[in-house]
């Protein structure tokens, strides 16, 4: 007989196993020793029968923190037919698993969401131990290093020792600006970090950030300020020197014709003379002042580009034939490579061709004195995917303290240099969308690298 009802059903239970037990001692009592055996069997079965009855609600139970203990919240507890107070606890227990669901759900929709902003936002994320073992890395750091994975931020060692120690060696809450020269590409590494503590574990976190095209923005545009309030102020002040020298000069020449014809005149011919080759020297400076500003002028006069698609090769060939002449003159080997031999840029053609004849024009005169001179005309893919120019010549280098000016206007190592073809090269780039870097080892190569 099934009863619906846990109090009545357990009630029963223990009235028929307290009858039995009665049983059981009478029977004994007047040695009927087959019936006493029957009912200890029986009695032993009513009591292993009770306490599983009486157990099933302390296995659901324990069933019910089994599940939030490993978080299985696909379960539900059915627990019928006991009566209306295991209902309720059979209802708390399932509304319970649905709000633990729940919460589980929001959660996880949670650590998605932030997983797809950190993985996705274009600056570079790492957290890492104290030993340097990476705990999360995303894309952007994946990309700006070029690896698929990284297991330890001392893997990086190769690209930059000093990145590396700055990484293990990080102060929280201080910024950090690194230099990193790799290969062709020249990174400016802007690194913050912080320390969180996760599960008693001590976590660095660091943003990373290249802002090189950031700082030669801003040092293009500085420069181009100081140009312009240069240039306006001294033509205010050269422009009106050279038309009144100008003007004294022809005077001038007016009172020594008089004087050839009135030999009375007074005024003292030596002076005369004197003073007319010193406004004569006025004149020729204060017209060479015009004409150096008007040259670095041309600082801030580039014009905007005329992108078309261009091919790379046809671009080298035409760059050896407008200086076919210099070159043979100067004995130097020239040649040209490029991997794909159709590669193609999209670039003005005439302003590339500019910054390509200065930086031959450079490697040609760092090569007067080298029997064996050699300049190469490089184009490829980087690792990064970008199309990428290189002159490279064989010729005494550049030091490195001297490396880090040359982009800068008007520094020039060369006697007769202006100091602005360099850096008229940087703001060619810029323009373009794209940079310019030198990379020396003395007395082995020098290489300029164009990347688009």
């Amino acid at each position: 007989m099934v009863f619906k009802n846990f109090r009545i059903n357990a009630g029963l239970r223990i009235l028929l196993l307290f009858v039995t037990i009665f049983l059981l001692l009478f029977t004994l009592m007047n040695n009927h020793i087959l019936t006493t055996v029957l009912l200890g069997v029986f009695t032993a079965y009513q009591i292993f029968a009770l306490y599983q009855f009486v157990d099933r609600t302390n296995r659901h139970l324990a069933s019910f923190l089994e599940s939030i203990r490993f978080s299985e919240f696909t379960r539900s507890f059915n627990v019928e037919g006991m009566g209306s107070s295991f209902d309720q606890l059979n209802k708390a227990f399932n509304d319970v698993i649905q709000d633990f669901q729940a919460i589980r759900s929001e959660k996880e929709e949670h650590f998605h969401y932030l997983q797809n902003v950190v993985q996705n936002t274009d600056v570079s994320i790492i957290a890492y131990l104290k030993d340097g073992t990476v705990d999360m890395i995303n894309k952007a750091a994946k990309k700006l290093f070029q690896i698929s994975d990284l297991k330890n931020v001392k893997s990086l060692e190769h690209l930059s020792q000093e990145l590396v120690q700055t990484l293990l060696d990080l102060k929280p809450g201080h910024h950090y600006l690194i230099k990193v020269q790799d290969e062709d590409d020249l990174l400016q590494l802007a690194i913050f970090g912080t320390e969180i503590k996760l599960k008693n574990k001590f976590i660095t976190l660091v943003t990373i950030k290249n802002i090189q095209n950031v700082l030669e923005d801003q040092e293009t545009e500085a420069w181009q300020k100081l140009i312009r309030v240069l240039t306006h102020e001294i033509m205010n002040s050269i422009t009106p020197i050279a038309s009144i020298s100008s003007t004294l000069d022809i005077m001038l020449k007016d009172i020594r014709a008089k004087e050839e014809e009135d030999k009375d005149c007074e005024m003292d011919k030596d002076a005369v003379i004197e003073l007319h080759k010193a406004i004569q020297t006025i004149n020729k400076r204060s017209t060479g002042l015009l004409y150096f500003v008007n040259t670095y002028r041309n600082l801030t006069r580039i014009p905007k580009p005329n992108f078309k698609i261009t091919n790379v090769k046809d671009i080298f060939e035409n760059i050896i034939y407008l200086m076919e002449d210099e070159i043979n003159k100067s004995g130097i080997n020239i040649e040209i490579q490029v991997e794909p031999e159709d590669l193609h840029v999209s670039a003005d053609e005439e302003l590339i061709e500019q910054v390509l004849i200065n930086l031959v024009k450079n490697s040609i005169h760092a090569l007067e004195k080298k029997p064996d001179g050699k300049i190469i005309l490089k184009s490829y893919f980087n690792k990064r995917g970008r199309p990428t120019m290189q002159v490279i010549d064989n010729g005494p280098g550049i030091l490195p303290d001297v490396l880090d000016k040359v982009f800068i206007p008007f520094f020039t190592t060369k006697q007769k240099g202006s100091g602005i073809g360099l850096s008229l090269s940087r703001q060619i780039l810029r323009l373009h969308g794209g940079t310019i870097t030198a990379y020396s080892k003395p007395d082995t190569e020098t290489v300029f690298s164009l990347t688009f």
